[in-house]
């Protein structure tokens, strides 16, 4: 049986510094999360091959971000309860079950009801899931949780890339793209039958007065920055295509195409976890990362070329590849010894933020046009620094 606890190594790093260890959990979180961020990266093209077959409208296709968004708002509710009666790995392996089930609606329900049904499932179970793993990370790393937490998007940067690579493959062949849904299901039970008997980091125990105080300002600012970050990306994963297809892609070259905004949050992630070993560096990757994504935005929007668009879309992965872990970092940072409410209220903020926003981007597609309805990512993009820039000073505020 695996220990999780640190082996002391000898260090040479400078005072101040900690001595970072990715052990059996840090490496199964990573794991578990890499199946979890392929599966969610295959969802959104898988959408556009979808509405190709069923010819539904794009406000149908922001229904399904809609609901997938209220299955995650749901998890972040019930997490904090679920997490004080089950053990960690109770909770990581029932809800990777679960999280296979929901793709199995997705991908075989063969008409609009049971995918709904499916993007719901998925949403909730997969978003329990991924809360557990930043949990793990949080408890296991401590104040070198930012570190944790962009490394282990390293690799869901990797899948990113290849989900939708492996899905525009599938679909040009006889097997089909919904084949590429169980790659991951085989992955978790591989990882279940290795990792079953793993003990995992138990959650901390705050002192009682932190227990029924509410969380301070500047997390609550944090988590709405972590919302509004992924409320970017999944505009992008989801109508992205959309708009190379406008550009004179076909569905199946369009959501492969998407591989390069992919392959951009693979770039930026490896420099993310280069930039992290040292702490402290958070906050200005941060406004790095918005810097980037404004501009790289404007050119995908913009032109009308598909080989600039999709040099856009890869610009702004790089952008974007750091903005969720180190956000969500700031968030559990701030959280005063309430990490795991501060995990869930993060997921609940984001669940309604990034299902409303690409749901109101295909309504504002419907009614002006999709060039038009991606105004919507340059309000995000501001309303991010601004949050950045208010949860700083909260949390200068309160020290």
């Amino acid at each position: 049986m695996y220990r999780y606890t640190t082996r002391q190594r000898p260090t040479t790093s400078r005072p101040g510094t900690e001595t970072f260890v990715r052990d059996a959990p840090t490496r199964l979180a990573y794991a578990v999360l890499a199946c979890w961020t392929f599966w969610l990266y295959a969802f959104g093209p898988a959408l556009t091959l979808l509405r190709a077959e069923l010819g539904f409208s794009y406000t149908l296709l922001g229904v399904y971000e809609l609901l997938w968004a209220g299955g995650a708002a749901l998890s972040a509710v019930g997490f904090v309860w679920a997490a004080r009666r089950l053990a960690r790995g109770a909770l990581l392996w029932c809800s990777a079950l679960a999280t296979a089930v929901g793709a199995g609606l997705f991908t075989l329900g063969g008409s609009t009801a049971p995918t709904l049904l499916g993007a719901v499932v998925f949403g909730l179970a997969g978003t329990t899931m991924l809360t557990v793993v930043q949990a793990v990370l949080s408890d296991r790393h401590g104040d070198r949780r930012d570190r944790a937490l962009t490394e282990a998007n390293v690799g869901a940067g990797a899948s990113a890339v290849f989900a939708p690579l492996v899905l525009g493959a599938l679909a040009a062949s006889a097997v089909g793209w919904r084949a590429t849904f169980v790659l991951p299901a085989v992955v978790l039970v591989l990882l279940y039958l290795r990792h079953r008997r793993q003990p995992l980091p138990a959650a901390p125990r705050p002192a009682t007065a932190k227990k029924t105080g509410g969380l301070p300002l500047a997390c609550w600012l944090f988590a709405m920055l972590t919302a509004v970050s992924s409320a970017i990306e999944f505009c992008l994963v989801y109508f992205g295509p959309q708009l190379l297809i406008h550009a004179g892609m076909s569905a199946a070259a369009a959501s492969t195409a998407l591989s390069s905004n992919y392959l951009g949050i693979l770039i930026g992630r490896l420099l993310g976890a280069r930039l992290t070993r040292r702490p402290g560096r958070a906050v200005a990757l941060l406004y790095a990362s918005l810097a980037v994504t404004g501009p790289s935005f404007v050119l995908f929007w913009l032109t009308d070329q598909a080989a600039l668009a999709v040099l856009g879309l890869f610009l702004c992965g790089v952008g974007i590849a750091n903005l969720y872990p180190l956000a969500l970092s700031l968030t559990l940072g701030a959280a005063g010894g309430q990490e795991d409410r501060a995990n869930a209220r993060s997921q609940l903020i984001l669940g309604v933020v990034a299902g409303v926003s690409p749901f109101l981007l295909g309504g504002l597609a419907d009614r002006y046009g999709l060039v038009t309805a991606f105004a919507l990512e340059p309000v995000l993009i501001g309303c991010c620094v601004l949050l950045l820039w208010g949860g700083l000073r909260a949390r200068r505020a309160s020290t």
